[in-house]
């Protein structure tokens, strides 16, 4: 049995990747099973957390065995004195040597950062030695940095003794496409580490829906239960004079509006342009032209009790994540891997 250990930073698109390759070694006639030893355990403003990862996989991969196997062991920014009695090493070994056994490939997802948990020894380079496992980073493009972040995390994972596969450029936006492959992938290679894969940015997977921005928020949904998959692409606050919105509210397309609700002459004009939610802050109820002309156009309308600040701070922490009845986002993740990464030197350095 082979193990692969797939580790990244938020919003890197590590489950996409895990998807597309998971699909790709099953049409190659493997036997595929998935662990995620540590899971994050994000909560909304409800309380309530939603699917997670291993849900979606043992949907996608039709896993048999129980999620309290798949994902034993969950975390929190604020887990220290709180779940350590959860952070048992040996019973997360336990968990992997069972769930293992009837699979040819093993992939392995690490929490949120690869650094959680490194204080009780469960971060995920320790984890991958554990399983003895060959490590791929998933880096997210945003500038240079990600080329040193990349060759860093590379570094790090062979300091410690366990065995890097190489790296996975992802949700690289357009403009540096070509610098990933002319400069990025020579770069890694001088520093002794594989590119397997330079996978564009596509906003049906990198942009958060207003269903997630309404599990964040917990708000009251006022109209548009019907459009809650459209996709958030920006945001714009709505703080200024009239005059001065009306050049950002054209400019974004996409978009999330955050205003009070007493801001009706704002959140009329948004509704003229290409919006795909009015965030509502403070309580305050709109008034009913908003609601209607909202209605109208298919618009959800959220209120939230927090004020603008806050909601702001909370829409930060928002990130896509694929759910096991998303059809369309685990075929665009199946696609971008085949077409993007390159499967045989993955097949070759997992010795299949």
């Amino acid at each position: 049995m082979k193990n692969l250990f797939i580790m990244g930073n938020p919003d890197c698109g590590k489950t996409a990747v895990i998807i597309g390759l998971a699909l790709k070694l099953k049409e190659a006639g493997y036997k595929v099973g998935y662990f995620k030893p540590v899971d994050n355990g994000r909560k909304t403003a409800t309380g309530k957390v939603p699917g997670g990862d291993a849900v979606l996989m043992k949907d996608v991969l039709g896993i048999e065995a129980l999620l309290g196997l798949i994902n034993p062991t969950r975390t929190g920014p604020s887990y220290l004195g709180v779940y350590e009695q959860d952070y048992s090493l040996q019973q997360i070994k336990s968990a992997f040597n069972e769930i293992s056994g009837d699979y040819d490939v093993m992939l392995v997802e690490g929490a949120i950062f690869p650094y959680a948990l490194s204080s009780v020894g469960m971060d995920s380079v320790s984890l991958a030695r554990e399983f003895d496992s060959r490590v791929m980073n998933v880096v997210k493009v945003e500038n240079d940095f990600s080329l040193d972040l990349a060759i860093m995390y590379n570094n790090y994972v062979g300091c410690r003794q366990a065995q890097t596969a190489g790296t996975i450029f992802a949700n690289v936006p357009r403009a540096l496409l070509a610098k990933v492959e002319g400069l990025f992938r020579p770069a890694l290679a001088d520093a002794g580490y594989k590119t397997l894969g330079v996978i564009p940015n596509r906003s049906e997977l990198s942009s958060p829906t207003v269903m997630e921005y309404q599990e964040t928020l917990g708000g009251e949904l006022l109209v548009g239960h019907e459009n809650m998959d459209r996709l958030v692409e920006d945001v714009v606050v709505g703080a200024m004079t009239m005059d001065s919105a009306l050049t950002y509210l054209r400019r974004a397309a996409n978009k999330a509006v955050i205003l009070g609700g007493d801001r009706a002459d704002l959140a009329l004009a948004a509704l003229e342009t290409h919006t795909s939610v009015l965030v509502l802050t403070g309580g305050l109820y709109p008034d009913v032209k908003v609601l209607a002309r909202a209605g109208e156009k298919g618009v959800p309308v959220i209120l939230t009790y927090q004020d603008t600040y806050t909601v702001i701070e909370m829409l930060s922490q928002v990130h896509r994540h694929i759910k096991p009845n998303d059809k369309s986002g685990i075929a665009i993740a199946r696609e971008n891997f085949e077409q993007y990464c390159d499967f045989n030197t993955i097949l070759e350095i997992l010795g299949l």
